[in-house]
C-alpha cells in the first residue's frame, strides 16, 4: 500500500500543479490532482511556491482548513466514486450531483468523510464504510 509522507503529497500536488500550469504532460493521478487544483483557485498561489508549501503547518486552532488535506479528500472520494467503494457511494453521489453542482456534491462527500475518519480515530477503531455511505445518502435526501 501507498503511504505518503506529508511532504511527498504536497510535492505531488505541487508538481501536478506546475505541470499544469506549463501545459506539460500530466500522468495517473496527476491528471485527477490538477483538475481538483484548478477548482480551488485560493490554493494556486501555494501550490505554485512548493517550499512555501511544504514548509507551512496549518493547525486547528489556526482556524484553517490544510489545504493538502482538503484537496486529498477530493482526490480520496473520486477514486471512491470512480469505483464504487464503499459499495454505494457512487449512487449516492449520483443523487446529490443530481441536486446540486458536482463540485458542491463532492463538498457533501468530503464533509461526510471526514467525520467518518474523526469520528473512527476518536474511538480507536477502523473506519465505518456503512455509516459514511448512509451519512451521504442522508444529505442527498434532506437536499
Amino acid at each position: 500500500m501507498f503511504n505518503p509522507t506529508r511532504d511527498q503529497v504536497r510535492q505531488f500536488f505541487c508538481d501536478a500543479w506546475r505541470k499544469h500550469v506549463e501545459r506539460l504532460p500530466l500522468v495517473g493521478a496527476e491528471v485527477t490532482a490538477a483538475d481538483i487544483a484548478a477548482r480551488h483557485p485560493e490554493y494556486h498561489a501555494l501550490l505554485a511556491d512548493a517550499e512555501k508549501a511544504l514548509g507551512k503547518d496549518w493547525v486547528p486552532e489556526g482556524g484553517e482548513m490544510n489545504p493538502f488535506l482538503h484537496l486529498s479528500l477530493h482526490l480520496a472520494i473520486h477514486e471512491q466514486v470512480s469505483i464504487d467503494q464503499p459499495p454505494g457511494i457512487r449512487a449516492a453521489f449520483d443523487s446529490l450531483r443530481a441536486r446540486m453542482e458536482p463540485h458542491d456534491a463532492e463538498h457533501v462527500l468530503l464533509e461526510c468523510l471526514g467525520e467518518t475518519i474523526w469520528r473512527a480515530q476518536s474511538q480507536g477503531q477502523a473506519m465505518d464504510a456503512l455509516a459514511y455511505v448512509d451519512a451521504v445518502r442522508r444529505k442527498a435526501s434532506q437536499i
